[in-house]
């Protein structure tokens, strides 16, 4: 396997945007983030200057998310709106999966029923342009529809995010996270990257299925939401 760089993986938004993603990302002098119609995370800006970009990039009133090693601290012109302990979770060694039948790749086709079954779970963000950052599985019942899926999110040098995983509550009970988080790893291990995701601290109950998968924990980041409250005085002259 071609084991990821560190800061990869400590930054792995930039990482990706600078990366894999590059495709996918929006800037403003220093500041890059995801287009906002595939996730709302920012790149931490590194000082005043970047974090001034940032506000161009948000527009006034709008809200970003810096996933983040160290405390956040924005300058004037910003308010946090939520901060959010997590956990950063890799699977070292992952025993290849054989094909299952029962999960469906999903697409463009599926994105208002994928939206649907976000709007019923709320796995964490998920835009209509979400499903572009990697590959989506889901799984289809007859009577519900879609009722679980999971997807790959940040992509950087030698590691893939696995994300989104959720599961209709009518549907629970059934093994579907765990058939679709063992079939993504298989899918990134076979690419010769490393899976990794993303948990927040107080989810137990993710993190103690993750860890029964292989998953371990290897860092501690903050994903902090910031809301952008006005443009600098240069970007209204």
């Amino acid at each position: 396997m071609n084991a990821p760089a560190t800061t990869a993986l400590d930054e792995p938004v930039r990482a990706a945007l600078d990366g894999p993603h590059a495709h996918l990302a929006v800037r403003h002098g220093a500041a890059v983030r995801y287009h906002p119609d595939v996730a709302p995370f920012l790149a931490p800006p590194g000082d005043a200057a970047e974090w001034d970009d940032a506000v161009t990039l948000a527009g006034p009133g709008g809200v970003l998310v810096v996933r983040t090693m160290t405390p956040l601290d924005p300058p004037p012109g910003w308010e946090v709106v939520r901060h959010l302990p997590g956990v950063q979770m890799v699977l070292d060694d992952a025993a290849p999966a054989a094909p299952d039948a029962g999960l469906e790749t999903l697409g463009d086709d599926d994105v208002d029923a994928m939206l649907a079954l976000v709007g019923r779970t709320e796995p964490g963000p998920f835009a209509r342009r979400t499903h572009e950052l990697g590959t989506y599985l889901g799984v289809h019942d007859d009577l519900l529809g879609l009722v679980a899926m999971a997807g790959e999110r940040l992509r950087v040098p030698g590691a893939t995010e696995i994300s989104a995983v959720c599961t209709d509550p009518a549907a629970r009970g059934r093994g579907l996270a765990t058939r679709l988080v063992l079939a993504l790893a298989a899918g990134i291990r076979a690419r010769d990257e490393l899976p990794i995701l993303h948990a927040a601290a107080d989810n137990t109950t993710a993190i103690r299925l993750y860890s029964q998968l292989g998953f371990t924990v290897r860092s501690e980041p903050s994903f902090v939401a910031v809301r952008a409250l006005h443009l600098p005085e240069e970007a209204r002259s």
